[in-house]
């Protein structure tokens, strides 16, 4: 695998304010340690690098914690005359895999009633942990419960987003994420390239077909695709272009959902 280390990782538990391509003027919640990463995917795409890279030395931040630090940040915010669009759990790994990820919900909604109550909150999960009945609970009270789903092609997962647990079963997650009844965005990346010598292009038909017909079965809000954007662990992955993505995008939406593109 060829890696070069310019990705980046996220302050800890509070970064930005960023202009996120896809959801606005975005203050992120990270709920992994500033100095590492933690993820129960290790997708060779990640800004943030490999998890073998990116090994911890600090703890993840305490509910206390982010709660304190979110307040600061929002008061900080608010003074410059900024308001954010959308507080945004993502960060360096999977948000729903801290221990406190519920309670940490219910402390954000209240706070952004409190401060910014036009502002959305959304969660970026990889959806491995959505049969946990806290973590399904918490992701309903969110306004933007967004959830990767890359290929319904296990080869390619296992290449491309390389679960850290054994058996991981795309069919169960798509089974899950139904049960949301709508209450769910997903998200997918389509690009071009190899992994050590493997094609991972995942525009093609043989992907985008069955991955169509799961996004009609889930029947979510909504679907966000985009591609590439900031460097990667893995140097061999390209754009997908435009004309590919506006493509699938329109049979997204002959399929009857609404569609956003990043380019």
């Amino acid at each position: 695998m060829h890696t070069i280390m310019t990705t980046s990782l996220h302050h800890s538990p509070i970064y930005g304010p960023v202009h996120s391509r896809r959801l606005g003027l975005s203050l992120g919640i990270n709920l992994m340690p500033g100095d590492g990463k933690i993820c129960n995917f290790d997708c060779v795409y990640c800004e943030c690098g490999t998890n073998g890279q990116r090994h911890t030395v600090l703890p993840r931040p305490t509910r206390q914690d982010v709660s304190a630090a979110l307040e600061q940040a929002l008061n900080i915010m608010l003074s410059e005359g900024k308001v954010p669009d959308v507080l945004t759990f993502a960060g360096n790994g999977e948000p729903t895999a801290h221990p406190d990820f519920a309670a940490i919900v219910d402390d954000t909604i209240s706070m952004r009633n409190r401060y910014c109550p036009n502002a959305r909150i959304s969660v970026l999960s990889n959806a491995t942990l959505i049969g946990r009945p806290d973590v399904f609970s918490a992701l309903m009270k969110v306004d933007d419960n967004i959830l990767k789903l890359d290929t319904v092609d296990t080869y390619y997962i296992y290449k491309v987003n390389r679960p850290q647990q054994h058996g991981f079963d795309i069919g169960n997650t798509i089974e899950l994420m139904r049960k949301f009844n709508g209450h769910v965005i997903i998200q997918t990346i389509f690009m071009k390239g190899d992994v050590e010598g493997d094609d991972v292009d995942n525009t093609s038909e043989q992907f985008v077909a069955p991955w169509l017909d799961a996004i009609r079965s889930i029947a979510p809000s909504k679907v966000m695709i985009y591609t590439i954007d900031r460097d990667t662990p893995v140097k061999t992955l390209r754009k997908a272009d435009k004309a590919t993505l506006d493509g699938i995008s329109a049979r997204v939406v002959a399929a009857g959902f609404e569609c956003s593109v990043a380019y």
